[in-house]
């Protein structure tokens, strides 16, 4: 068992390392712009979808807003291809972030979040699709922290990936809207953006302080859900 949790140390270790240098040494810190998503992806047909998809999982993974993502998204491919690509690829970097701290980073990541984990696994654990659907729509909250917290809690992966999607989906819509070139006028579509962005975090508040049943996800998102809730008011 110690050899074991050492090995599993070296390789977190070895990968993080290897992220950072590859992220570094590549330019990848460059390539999330309006510039290069011109020049690398729009236009390419399917390896430029493909290549969106593989950026897409890898920062979402690592804890890059997934909102940005999805402006990029609808850039590059416009409102329906773009939320499409978008979500897939969020998806992907959740289940990413999920494993590798199932498989390899389970120590540490309780040892850094244990309180995190704890209130996570109670919150989700009895039903985990619905649970973690209000989780997802919050306007507020770190993904990549949900995703890894719940990778070394007891939380089962598929309903927490379809709960995930789901949740997803409506900020994915509505920020692919605001990158797209739809025909329609840019201050309406930001307005459009705007009114759907503060409904979707409206509803998510909504959900989240009626059904949550009790349970508390973290003490200081439920102060900032009832600050939110309280400027509505």
């Amino acid at each position: 068992m110690k050899w074991s949790r050492f090995l599993r140390g070296i390789v977190v270790m070895a990968t993080l390392l290897g992220g950072i240098y590859l992220w570094d040494s590549q330019g990848l810190s460059q390539v999330l712009t309006n510039d290069w998503i011109e020049t690398h992806i729009k236009g390419q047909g399917v390896s430029g979808e493909f290549l969106f998809m593989a950026l897409a999982t890898i920062a979402t993974g690592i804890g890059l807003p997934r909102q940005v993502i999805s402006s990029l998204a609808g850039y590059a491919f416009g409102l329906m291809m773009g939320t499409g690509l978008a979500l897939v690829g969020t998806i992907l970097g959740c289940m990413g972030s999920f494993y590798y701290a199932r498989l390899l980073a389970r120590g540490p990541i309780q040892r850094r979040f244990s309180g995190r984990v704890r209130r996570l696994d109670n919150f989700l654990h009895d039903n985990t699709f619905i649970m973690t659907l209000l989780v997802r729509m919050l306007p507020v909250g770190s993904n990549v922290v949900t995703n890894m917290a719940a990778g070394v809690s007891s939380v089962r992966a598929i309903p927490f990936f379809l709960g995930s999607a789901l949740g997803y989906l409506p900020q994915t819509i509505i920020f692919a809207l605001l990158g797209s070139s739809v025909e329609v006028d840019p201050a309406k579509r930001i307005t459009l953006s705007v009114v759907l962005f503060v409904a979707s975090a409206i509803l998510g508040v909504y959900l989240y302080r009626h059904f949550r049943h009790g349970k508390s996800l973290d003490k200081s998102l439920d102060d900032e859900v009832i600050e939110t809730t309280a400027s509505d008011d």
